[in-house]
């Protein structure tokens, strides 16, 4: 399943973020909750077998005892943590994860295609029109005029 879409929602006081009901069903196999290497200001969930190929190939591309495969091994161990959904469709999010990504309550959950990404609202605003502004500039390049 590809995810799309874009949700706000405000996590509850035991930090319970309702995942969107069109999304659960991928989740029912394990839900895990990572830190990105290039993005430290959102948290995003996957799903694990998804996560746990994700990482697997990373690894893979790398020599199996350069200090880069380590280095990834280590980040992706110690900054992803596993759940599951409870019986509402919410999941734990640690406070160590939420501080890390500077979120508090208000969130924008997005879908980026092989995962979800939870954002505070403020920040994603601004990263959306980063985003808005630099996406005027490829699709030329691209040769799409759509």
């Amino acid at each position: 399943m590809a995810f799309r879409g874009s949700f706000e929602f405000t996590l509850d006081a035991k930090n319970r973020l309702t995942i969107p009901v069109k999304f659960r069903g991928p989740f029912s196999d394990g839900v895990t909750l990572a830190r990105m290497r290039d993005v430290s200001d959102c948290i995003s969930i996957w799903c694990t077998p998804v996560f746990d190929a994700y990482v697997a190939n990373l690894l893979e591309s790398c020599h199996p005892l350069s200090e880069e495969r380590e280095a990834l091994a280590r980040f992706y161990g110690a900054n992803a943590h596993d759940g599951e959904l409870d019986a509402a469709g919410r999941v734990i999010v640690p406070p160590r994860m939420l501080a890390q990504a500077g979120i508090e309550r208000d969130v924008v959950v997005n879908g980026v295609t092989n995962r979800l990404e939870v954002w505070a609202r403020d920040t994603w605003k601004a990263v959306n029109e980063e985003l808005t502004a630099a996406v005027k500039e490829i699709r030329p390049a691209l040769g799409n005029t759509a």
